[in-house]
């Protein structure tokens, strides 16, 4: 738990308290409903109303002020409170360092790696989790699994947390001895600002296809939300996807001052790559080229795709200074992520059961492909696309699922 901060240090270079600056903060909250007695409650504009109107029963609850993001709406206060209130311009792009400051800035005491993508970061995140703790680090992850330590995943509502959460997870996991970070960054909280005052060490880019388009608008303006990661202040390294065409530009227009690696399946040039790759009932082989050395690689994953994702976490290990010889140890040991091609069945003449979150239409086509190359018999697929997000996907899965297995 981070230590009470006086309000003044805390705001410095943000904004001024005045006459609050004395008061001793012990915690931030977004949420009027979960306040505890001397929190600094936080209130942002949102896409239907302003946080300040929850200002009153934040304080009625042990908040010890609050501090609003500054507008219109903070000239109607009333009387009672609006002392204790202070007006912030532009906090939503400020509250990642405030958050940052409070937690005691434990990101700059971690190495953070922090990947986005539209399929496959969660088996990323989690594979490379698995990596660290096998070579010796401790790592915990952030992501739609929730976050934790391997075997106790605080599950979470959203795939990456609000920015205040960030910050609190980020100082408990240190606490509790955590050397590394691997988290799941989407779109929404690049573009949100969830992340601010993160300091990465590394971005990881697995691919971009079609989803949230509800919330962007359009595959540009998706793709301009990941881009961001890739240009964060103080970014060492970058791994990338080649085989992505936006992935592609995306290594072009990286700054000088970040390394780049990129991976591959198809692209030659890439710095690491896989050849050579077989598909069996009890997994993969394939041959890992790199900088730093080749092998054979063997694998208990199912899926072309999951090569991909080794290959990510093989350039991971690379950018982050592990030697070849541990990558080699590694890759061929790691399990398969839970809910990301999991296995029931297929010992004994039972039907192999095949269990994976694909969500949009390109994570169902590579599932489907991937499945094939491991079935030898007929290829029944049960999907869903519930929910009033990206409706215009749905036609899209439906087709590749009448086209790709047997039975749907």
């Amino acid at each position: 738990m981070s230590e009470p901060m006086r309000l003044g240090d805390l705001l410095a270079g943000y904004a001024d308290p005045g006459a609050l600056a004395d008061l001793r903060v012990h915690g931030l909250s977004l949420d009027s409903r979960t306040i505890k007695a001397g929190d600094l409650h936080v209130a942002l504009r949102g896409g239907r109303e302003h946080g300040i109107a929850h200002a009153a029963s934040a304080l009625e609850h042990g908040a010890v002020a609050v501090i609003a993001e500054a507008g219109p709406e903070l000239a109607r206060l009333d009387a009672s409170f609006a002392n204790r209130v202070i007006a912030v311009d532009d906090l939503r792009a400020k509250l990642g360092g405030i958050a940052a400051r409070f937690h005691g800035d434990a990101s700059r005491r971690l190495r953070v790696s922090g990947v986005t993508g539209t399929n496959g970061k969660t088996s990323t995140v989690q594979l490379l989790g698995q990596a660290l703790d096998r070579l010796g680090r401790r790592a915990a992850t952030i992501g739609t699994l929730g976050a934790g330590f391997a075997g106790s995943l605080y599950v979470g509502e959203r795939t990456t947390p609000d920015v205040i959460s960030v910050q609190r997870l980020l100082a408990r996991f240190l606490a509790e001895g955590a050397t590394d970070i691997a988290m799941e960054v989407s779109s929404h909280a690049l573009d949100q600002g969830r992340v601010d005052g993160v300091q990465f060490r590394l971005a990881v880019f697995t691919n971009l296809t079609r989803d949230h388009l509800d919330y962007h608008g359009s595959m540009e303006a998706y793709g301009a939300a990941k881009q961001r990661l890739f240009e964060w202040p103080g970014l060492a390294a970058a791994v990338i996807n080649v085989d992505d065409a936006f992935g592609r530009r995306l290594a072009a227009s990286l700054p000088a001052t970040v390394a780049r690696l990129g991976f591959a399946i198809d692209q030659v040039e890439a710095d690491v790559r896989a050849t050579g790759i077989e598909a069996h009932a009890h997994g993969l082989r394939f041959d890992l080229h790199t900088p730093w050395g080749e092998a054979r690689i063997e694998s208990p994953l199912l899926g072309r795709f999951n090569v991909s994702n080794l290959l990510a976490v093989a350039a991971s290990l690379g950018a982050l200074g592990h030697e070849f010889a541990e990558i080699r140890s590694v890759l061929g040991a790691l399990e398969p992520v839970s809910g990301r091609m999991s296995r029931l069945g297929g010992e004994a003449g039972r039907p192999l059961v095949v269990v994976d979150y694909a969500h949009t239409p390109d994570a169902l086509e590579q599932a489907l492909a991937s499945v094939r190359a491991h079935c030898a018999g007929v290829l029944v697929c049960v999907f869903g696309c519930g929910g009033e997000r990206d409706a215009g996907k749905r036609p899209q899965m439906a087709a590749i699922a009448e086209r790709l297995a047997d039975r749907v």
